[in-house]
């Protein structure tokens, strides 16, 4: 390409669908040479169009990296040519031993016998070299054939409906981006320039509303690298950074110990060090513990509590990512029993409060649940009519009918209404799921929210109690079963105002 003249780089530049820039880089000059001395403010002016002028980098770049990818590759083999003609040639023990002098004969034999297997440091080296050139054109193929990650539903929801997203939605969309882009960066901490170019061109490409006035390019770039810069990825792990401590005297799984650590008993440290691997490190250690003896308390300091479980939502979200045991999960973080810290959790993770929005549904389609011909001879229909007539207090009334609408929901939609709610019933089922006890009745009734066949919250109401639920499959990231989907949906929809149900 440093020899192409400027009708060869018109040529080379239709054949890239870049044909309306043949004019200007004519009228430039630009041959071979003076393509790949361009840089960002050249391209600027040369090309007006973002979206062309970051296909015309993410090319030039792609062939340097293929040329000084292929220039190591040639000097590693050129190299290794003359200093071991039998890799080449194939020439056996016997033929060296022919074409050799004496004193070559006997370094040959000695280095034979008296150091069977073992390589000569040049051949180790050039592997090496070949080894790091394959590694990093490994880490730069990805982008040629990146596919978008299976975003969440709500943000599936309003990409499907091409609106334009808000500004929480934005952030959800970019924090799966870097989350998916993370995966292909073995040895490296930060993406290169022409990684973000093919991520937010594969995401305009599919999702073309996204660009507003043609100006989305850069825009969802910034937001992107911004990510990258502001919300730093964990690197305790990273192969890098783990080599750099071995080179200082950084022995690998070695942690920093506290004072606090230092200065308990052994008992304690002994506990602490029976915790999962991946919650290496005194300060992480300190907040778990604090927040195991303050659920014990019957005072607690919420305001704290909120603050420690906000430091620590990392760790959390990474465990259940992994699919670690929910037993785990509550013995660190039991304070996710609290229906409040569930709801909270919710809505660090949605922006959304899940509880006012579950009255909101309650006291809009209550009425209309009710008047449906398809629950008329459900028992849980009877069981309320009965109730309604020993009682003529306006608060007693309201609250059983929200009780009923609510467990009612799935017979409404023709779901599993066992995988909803357990009623006066044993519950059986694994997935997040009501228990309730005597529902109409204001002095006994019982709300319990259950995962695993395991109580996990007892329920003041049954507001609460469908909160609980809906909340339980975000937080724990559990899959819902198809027997209670078209529920489920319907509460999502809601919640996450997604469409008119």
């Amino acid at each position: 390409m440093e020899n192409w003249s400027v009708d060869q780089v018109c040529n080379w530049l239709r054949q890239r669908n870049l044909g309306e820039l043949v004019p200007k880089f004519r009228e430039e000059e630009v041959s071979g040479a003076a393509l790949l001395a361009l840089n960002d403010r050249m391209v600027q002016q040369l090309v007006k169009k973002i979206g062309h002028q970051a296909v015309l980098m993410d090319l030039i770049n792609k062939y340097q990296q293929q040329k000084s990818g292929l220039e190591s590759l040639t000097y590693c083999c050129k190299t290794a040519s003359p200093e071991f003609p039998e890799v080449i040639s194939g020439a056996t023990d016997r033929q060296m031993l022919n074409s050799s002098g004496p004193v070559e004969q006997k370094k040959y034999l000695c280095s034979t016998e008296n150091e069977e297997g073992l390589i000569d440091h040049r051949v180790l080296k050039q592997k090496k070299n070949l080894k790091s050139f394959f590694a990093r054109y490994k880490t730069l193929q990805w982008t040629s054939s990146y596919a978008l990650p299976d975003f969440p539903y709500d943000v599936k929801c309003i990409l499907a409906e091409k609106k334009c997203p808000d500004h929480s939605m934005r952030i959800r969309i970019i924090e799966f981006l870097q989350a998916d882009m993370t995966k292909y960066l073995e040895g490296s901490l930060y993406p290169n320039s022409q990684q973000y170019n093919v991520v937010v061109n594969a995401l305009l490409q599919a999702y073309p509303f996204l660009d507003e006035d043609g100006n989305g390019f850069l825009l969802w770039k910034r937001a992107l690298k911004d990510r990258f810069k502001y919300v730093r990825r964990p690197i305790e792990d990273d192969e890098q950074v783990l080599r750099n401590k071995c080179k200082f005297g950084h022995r690998r799984g070695q942690t920093r110990k506290s004072s606090f650590a230092e200065n308990k008993p052994d008992d304690v440290q002994v506990q602490v060090e029976e915790e999962p691997v991946h919650l290496e490190g005194s300060a992480m250690d300190v907040h778990i513990k604090w927040l195991k003896e303050e659920y014990m308390k019957t005072q607690r300091n919420w305001k704290e509590v909120d603050n420690r479980m906000n430091v620590t939502i990392e760790i959390r979200r990474k465990m259940i990512s992994n699919k670690a045991p929910l037993k785990d999960i509550l013995r660190l973080f039991p304070f996710l029993r609290c229906p409040y810290q569930l709801f909270r959790e919710f809505q660090l993770l949605t922006h959304m409060d899940i509880y006012k929005k579950t009255v909101e549904i309650l006291e809009i389609y209550s009425e209309n649940i009710l008047s449906l011909y398809v629950v008329r001879n459900n028992p849980i229909n009877i069981m309320l009519q009965e109730n309604l007539k020993r009682h003529t207090e306006e608060d007693i009334l309201k609250y059983m009918k929200t009780t009923a609408a609510c467990l009612l929901l799935p017979d409404v939609f023709g779901d599993d209404s066992s995988l909803f709610a357990a009623v006066n019933e044993e519950v059986k089922v694994v997935t997040p799921v009501l228990e309730v006890k005597n529902p109409f009745n204001v002095n006994s009734c019982e709300f319990a929210l259950y995962v695993g066949r395991e109580e996990l919250a007892q329920l003041d109401d049954c507001t609460m109690a469908l909160a609980a639920l809906v909340a339980a499959f975000h937080v724990f990231d559990i899959p819902c079963p198809k027997r209670i989907h078209r529920t489920l949906n319907f509460l999502e929809s809601l919640v996450f105002e997604v469409r008119s149900p």
